[in-house]
C-alpha cells in the first residue's frame, strides 16, 4: 500500500470511511474491530470519521472497539470532521440544520470526539462544510490553538472551494493539510473547474469522498461508464469498482479515495484497485464515457 504524507502525517493511499458504521446490523466492538483488522491486513491504516456520522454515534462505536482491543489505536491514523449541527441524535431538538465554526463549538467538538473515540489526539481534523457565517480569524486561531495544544496533529477542510480555503488559510499559521471533496468517475467536475488544479499546484494531497458516486455507478445512470469499467476490469481480473478507484489513483494530484462499506468481504477487497495499471488511453476512455461525448 502506498503512503502519502498529509500535513506531516503518513496516511494510507486508500482510506476506510466510517460514515456507515452505525448502519450495520452488527455494531459490536468485535465486529468494528474486524473491519479495522481487515483494513490493516491490506495496509489500509487511515480511518475517516466525522462527529455527525451515524447520527452522532459512529465515533463512539470506534471508541468502543479501541477500548475492547488495546493497541489497535496505535496501528491507525484517525481523521474526523466537525461543524455540522443537524436535528438528529444528540441535536434532535434543533430547529434547523446549520454549520458552526465558532471557536467554542469546534473546541467542544474536538473534546467530544477525543472522548467518544477514547483517544488522546486526533491525527487530522477537518472543518466539514464551508460555513457562510465563518469568522475566519476566529476559526483560524482556534485551529492553530488546537494544534498547539496537542489535541490535534494536523488540520484541513472538507468541501471547500479554493476561495474558502484561501480565506481560512489567510488567518492561520498552521498550513491546511488537505481538502476532502466529492470526486468520482461520475462526479468529475473538480478535474476541470479548478478545484484539483488549485491543490495540485500547491502540492496538497486531496481526499475523495463518495469515490463510487454513492452507488449511482452501479445503477441505470452509470450503465455506459460501467460497461467500460467492466471491460477494463476484466483485463485485470477485478471488478468495475476497483477500476473506478484506480481512475482516481491514476491522477497525479495524489488523491486518497475514502472507501465506505460495512461488508467484510468487500472491505477485504478494497486493495484490489492496486492491481489495476491504467494507461492514459484507458483513463480517457473512461472519462469519455462519463462525459457522454469525446473531449474537444
Amino acid at each position: 500500500m502506498d503512503r502519502v504524507t498529509v500535513g506531516g502525517i503518513e496516511m494510507s493511499r486508500i482510506v476506510y470511511g466510517m460514515w456507515r458504521l452505525g448502519d450495520d446490523d452488527d455494531t459490536s466492538p468485535a465486529h468494528v474491530q474486524a473491519k479495522v483488522e481487515a483494513c490493516l491486513a491490506q495496509g489500509i491504516t487511515t480511518m475517516d470519521q466525522a462527529d455527525i456520522y451515524g447520527g452522532y454515534i459512529a465515533e463512539g462505536l470506534l471508541g468502543a472497539a479501541f477500548k475492547a482491543a488495546p493497541g489497535l489505536r496505535d496501528k491507525v491514523e484517525i481523521v474526523t470532521k466537525c461543524d455540522i449541527v443537524a436535528p438528529i441524535g444528540k441535536h434532535s431538538e434543533k430547529r434547523v440544520k446549520y454549520y458552526d465554526t465558532s471557536a467554542d463549538y469546534v473546541t467542544a467538538c474536538v473534546d467530544t470526539s477525543l472522548k467518544e473515540m477514547a483517544i488522546d489526539v486526533i491525527d487530522l481534523l477537518l472543518i466539514h462544510r464551508p460555513d457562510p457565517l465563518m469568522d475566519h480569524a476566529e476559526t483560524g486561531a482556534c485551529l492553530d490553538g488546537l494544534v498547539a495544544s496537542g489535541k490535534v496533529r494536523a488540520v484541513g477542510v472538507s468541501n471547500f472551494r479554493p476561495w474558502d480555503w484561501e480565506l481560512l488559510q489567510s488567518a492561520m499559521d498552521t498550513p491546511l493539510a488537505t481538502n476532502q471533496i466529492e470526486m468520482s468517475v461520475l462526479h468529475h467536475a473538480p478535474f476541470t473547474n479548478g478545484d484539483v488544479a488549485f491543490h495540485q499546484r500547491q502540492g496538497q494531497p486531496l481526499m475523495a469522498w463518495s469515490p463510487l458516486a454513492g452507488g449511482t455507478l452501479f445503477g441505470k445512470d452509470g450503465a455506459a461508464v460501467r460497461a467500460v469499467l467492466d471491460r477494463v476490469g476484466a483485463d485485470h481480473g477485478v471488478g468495475a469498482d476497483a477500476v473506478a478507484i484506480a481512475w482516481l489513483l491514476h491522477h497525479p494530484a495524489r488523491i486518497l479515495p475514502v472507501m465506505g462499506t460495512n461488508n467484510l468481504s468487500r472491505i477485504k477487497g478494497l486493495s484490489d484497485t492496486l492491481k489495476v495499471n491504467l494507461t492514459r488511453v484507458d483513463w480517457f476512455e473512461i472519462y469519455t464515457a462519463a462525459l457522454g461525448h469525446e473531449v474537444a
